[in-house]
């Protein structure tokens, strides 16, 4: 193992885990707080550096396509994340539409790699089936398009600003929950590994992004519609 391979390496780990916990944070951390912004921020930053250094691991050290797809996806939510809230409701800039290119690119290599595991031999790229590579270029482009539409509006605001912050942050969160508990199961003693215990902080990420959808997205709705109905009732004396 190189120098470079070895840097490379730990810094992914050491970021991966810091990503672990700084996201959890974000997520149990009352929104819009400062705790929450600073947990937020050591998760976008941890993710950008944990997704770059495997990405680029993968690419020219060991090269492994499914790991190219998932940090590239990874990166482009975290990233398009991260900025919806930076940048002020109702506006864009250019680095959206580089981000949306990104997605894009991730969309086309999803694509091509999938297209070259169903025509191999056995019908795998680098031990991942078509079906793998096919999922993350559905989901980098069905972001990509979200994008476009995004950036034709001239910016999000409100609910759909909220919405788009939070579902790519909980799939990036769920990303790397996943890959750790589930993909590095062999880390862990046997018996944890069969308890099951592993699948419990992805499902955990999953039902956090569930709650906080349908707070954002269904209840609000639900109070305007009993609010209504109050003020068509006729009052009784």
């Amino acid at each position: 193992m190189t120098t470079t391979h070895l840097v490379l390496r730990y810094a992914h780990i050491a970021m991966g885990m810091l990503a672990l916990v700084s996201g959890a944070a974000a997520m149990a951390l009352r929104k819009g707080s400062r705790p929450h912004w600073l947990a937020g921020n050591a998760f976008f930053v941890s993710m950008l550096i944990m997704t770059a250094t495997g990405t680029f691991i993968s690419i020219f050290i060991r090269p492994v396509m499914g790991n190219v797809m998932g940090g590239l996806l990874a990166f482009y939510l975290v990233a398009t994340a991260w900025l919806t809230v930076w940048r002020k409701p109702g506006a864009t800039g250019r680095v959206e539409t580089g981000l949306a290119l990104l997605g894009l690119a991730t969309a086309t290599a999803g694509l091509v790699f999938g297209i070259q595991a169903a025509n191999s031999p056995r019908q795998l790229l680098d031990e991942s089936p078509p079906i793998f590579y096919f999922v993350f270029a559905s989901v980098a482009l069905l972001g990509t398009l979200l994008d476009v539409r995004m950036i034709a509006r001239g910016g999000f605001t409100g609910t759909a600003r909220t919405t788009r912050h939070l579902s790519r942050m909980c799939l990036a969160m769920f990303m790397a929950t996943g890959s750790f508990f589930l993909g590095q199961a062999k880390l862990f003693p046997a018996e944890v590994r069969e308890s099951g215990l592993l699948r419990i902080p992805v499902f955990v990420v999953i039902g956090a992004f569930l709650y906080f959808l349908i707070r954002v997205r269904v209840v609000p709705v639900i109070r305007r519609t009993r609010a209504l109905r109050d003020i068509a009732l006729p009052r009784r004396t």
